[in-house]
This record gives C-alpha cells, sequence and structure tokens, in this order.
C-alpha cells in the first residue's frame, strides 16, 4: 500500500491569517485616508489626526501581552474570532458618528484605543497557533505570508479607499471595513482549530509530520508532546536578554513602519505637493515592497537557517535588512524628484519588512509554546513605537521638516538593528 500523502490543512490555514492580517490593516490605515475629510468635518487638524493614531496603538500595546495571555489560555480560534468582530463593531461606530457633532474628537479617541485593544489579539494568536501548527523549518515562510498581509491591506486601502471616499463619503469607507470583518472572522471560526490532532480535514500523515517538525528543535522540558500548554512559565520568559534586545529592535521597527502607515498619504500629499488621486497611487509603493521583500524575507531565513543555522536566519538577516533600511530612509527624504523620493522611501519600507518574519519567528524559535506571551511582549514594544511616531512625526515636520522626520527613523533602526546582535535564538527558553 502506497504511503498516505498528507493533507495541508496547515498553509489553507495560514493563507487566511494572511487574509485577516490584511484585514486587519486595512482597519488601521483606513483612518489616513479618511483623515483630510475627517478633519474637514470635525476641524481637526493633522495634530488631532495623530492622536487617533496615538489612541490606536496605546490601546494595541498596552493589550498584547493580555491577549498573549488569551492566546495561550483560550487557543487562537476563539480569540482571534472574537477580536475580529469587535474590528466591526468599532467601525460601525465610526460610520455612525453625527455630522457636526462637537465632542467627535473625544469619540473618534475612544474608537479607536477600542480598535487597537481588539486588534492586539492578531498577531499574538497568530503566533500561537504558528506554535502549535508549523514546523520550525516552515515558520520563516509561514511568518512571511502572514505579514505580508500588512503590505497587502496597507497597500490595497489608499486606491480603494480613495474611490470610495470621492464616489460615496468617508464613511462608506467603514461601512466596507465592517463588512470584511464580519465576512473574515466568520470564516474563520468556521475553518480553523486550535490544535492539528482537532481539525476534521488533517489527515494522519499531515499531523504526524507536523509534531515531528514541533518536536525536532524541542529541548529539555520543552518537548512539544509534554508540556502543560496552559501553563505560562513567566520567570523564564522575564529572564532572558533576547527580549530587551528585541523589544527595542521592534520598536524601532513598529516606529519606523508607522510612518508609512500614518503619514506616508498625507506627506506625500502636503510635502511632496501630489494632487490626491497621485498620492493615492504613490502610497501602494512602500505596502506593495513590504508584501513582497516580506515574503522573500521569510523564505530567506527559512534558507539560512537550513544552511548555516538559526542565528544566521534569523538576527543576521534582520541585521543587515535593518542595516540597509536606515541608509534608504536618509536617501529617500532628501532626493528632491517626488517619484524617486516615492521609490527609494518604498525601498526602506520593503527592506524593513525583511526583517518581519525574523522577529517572529525568533519568538517562536525562542519561547516555543509561550510564544504567543513572548511575542505579544516584544509586539508591545513596537506598537509604542507606533504611538510615539504618530504624534512625535507631524510635531518633527512642523518644527523641523520632512527630513528630520525620516532622520529620527532611520538613527532608530540603525539602533534596532545593532539589538539584533544579542539574540540567541540556538538556545530556546528552558522552562
Amino acid at each position: 500500500m502506497p504511503a498516505q500523502r498528507p493533507t495541508r490543512i496547515h498553509l489553507y490555514l495560514v493563507v487566511w491569517l494572511f487574509v485577516l492580517s490584511a484585514i486587519s490593516f486595512v482597519d488601521r490605515t483606513n483612518i489616513s485616508i479618511a483623515g483630510l475629510q475627517l478633519s474637514q468635518e470635525f476641524n481637526l487638524g493633522n495634530q488631532k489626526l495623530g492622536w487617533l493614531a496615538s489612541a490606536f496603538l496605546l490601546g494595541y500595546a498596552s493589550f498584547q501581552i493580555p491577549a498573549g495571555a488569551l492566546a495561550v489560555r483560550f487557543g487562537p480560534r476563539r480569540v482571534i474570532s472574537f477580536g475580529v468582530a469587535v474590528w466591526a463593531v468599532c467601525n460601525v461606530l465610526t460610520a455612525l458618528l453625527p455630522s457636526g457633532f462637537s465632542k467627535a474628537i473625544v469619540l473618534l479617541i475612544a474608537v479607536r484605543c477600542a480598535l487597537g485593544l481588539a486588534e492586539a489579539v492578531i498577531y499574538p494568536s497568530a503566533n500561537q497557533f504558528v506554535a502549535r501548527w508549523v514546523p520550525q523549518k516552515e515558520r520563516g515562510f509561514v511568518n512571511g505570508l502572514i505579514f505580508a498581509g500588512v503590505g497587502a491591506g496597507s497597500g490595497f486601502a489608499p486606491p480603494l479607499f480613495t474611490w470610495i471616499i470621492l464616489t460615496h463619503g468617508w464613511r462608506a469607507a467603514f461601512w466596507f471595513d465592517a463588512a470584511l470583518g464580519v465576512l473574515g472572522g466568520l470564516v474563520w471560526w468556521i475553518i480553523s482549530r486550535d490544535r492539528p490532532q482537532d481539525h476534521p480535514a488533517v489527515n494522519e500523515a499531515e499531523r504526524r509530520a507536523i509534531e515531528e517538525g514541533l518536536s525536532a528543535y524541542a529541548t529539555n522540558t520543552a518537548s512539544a508532546a509534554h508540556v502543560e500548554e496552559e501553563k505560562i512559565a513567566w520567570r523564564a520568559l522575564f529572564s532572558r536578554r533576547d527580549l530587551p534586545a528585541l523589544m527595542l529592535a521592534y520598536f524601532s521597527f513598529g516606529y519606523t513602519a508607522w510612518i508609512f502607515f500614518s503619514w506616508f498619504y498625507i506627506y506625500m500629499a502636503q510635502a511632496r505637493g501630489l494632487n490626491l488621486k497621485t498620492s493615492a497611487q504613490f502610497s501602494m509603493m512602500p505596502f506593495f515592497c513590504m508584501t513582497v521583500f516580506c515574503l522573500g524575507g521569510g523564505s530567506v531565513s527559512d534558507l539560512l537557517t537550513r544552511k548555516v543555522g538559526l542565528r544566521a536566519g534569523r538576527c543576521w538577516l534582520a541585521f543587515v535588512a535593518m542595516l540597509i533600511t536606515s541608509l534608504f530612509l536618509v536617501l529617500g527624504s532628501h532626493v528632491s524628484q517626488p517619484f524617486a523620493a516615492a521609490v527609494l522611501l518604498a525601498l526602506g519600507a520593503g527592506c524593513l519588512y525583511f526583517a518581519q518574519s525574523s522577529f517572529w519567528s525568533v519568538s517562536t524559535d525562542l519561547a516555543g509554546h509561550n510564544s504567543g506571551v513572548f511575542s505579544a511582549t516584544v509586539n508591545m514594544s513596537g506598537q509604542i513605537g507606533g504611538a510615539l511616531t504618530a504624534s512625535l512625526t507631524p510635531w518633527l515636520a512642523l518644527h523641523f521638516d520632512w527630513k528630520m522626520a525620516f532622520n529620527v527613523a532611520a538613527a532608530l533602526v540603525l539602533l534596532g538593528a545593532l539589538s539584533w546582535l544579542l539574540v540567541r535564538p540556538e538556545r530556546p527558553i528552558e522552562v
């Protein structure tokens, strides 16, 4: 009898995590696309728009560790499904905001903070899914695919929302987002399970391949088959020097990434003098690069890990990618021609996301079944960086210029690159 051919259910589920990742970033960036209309209707201005981005990110950052703990305790299926449902509710509340309301900024801040709290569950839960479902040799590519949704969703948003807003008004964009959230969350609830052995479509060959891939690199009491998954090894997690190093690196990553999510569309319109349609077209470029480079970085990470070792595949790759990012940020912000600036800055965004998979793969490599909490802690620092840039970037642009805003980001990315030299993924956490 021929050997049973393994099913590929874990990859199908990863593809849907890519979709949910894209939806989450459509939700995050919609406020920047609708920002000019919101500002006119409610008399906000760039500084208050920055408050909205900061409110989202502070909510997102503050709930990272609880979100990771929830993912460990209740599993990615339930936690993601509930979170996506709340995203939809927040978009509905934004669309229902009455015109002329004098306290609009207060309600908008509250809703964006709530959206941040709800979206905090997506990546810690996805990382918990990877820890339970994905063999280590595939984690670079898988994380690259999941986070390619960042670029896909963010790149999809500017032209689509610009068209929706110009033809149907800014509220229609938020109704559209709400519908996407309902559909995305419902499909995830139907097709996903928390563990391979719980999924009726996973055959014995795939289940065995996953178990062998998870246990091949396990050491000591971290063996995947024998750990009580609901227990969180808090002391072991927070005693590792890898954690503060990764937090600093991801702080710089988040600070830089959110310049593109929050301000690139407005930067091209205001600082580079482009009309809204052209600005929307140029604003797609960084997110296209993020998508392509994120997939490439994940694949290269897996290749280097197999050929050279974990440290080269995760740490050295991220170190080099972030060094190059810093260079592109300086060059792109100083050239005079708008198209050249867009291309160079887009390449900087792409190189930044070449390192994205390393952050999440190394969290799983180090923390195993505790990766939901470990990665959430790292992600929290990235969102704090994003919250800082959301308000600091317009201040720097106003009191200095946009070149200074990108120079600060370049310096932080350089510091983040150096932090990777302290990370040792070949020495997993002992629990």
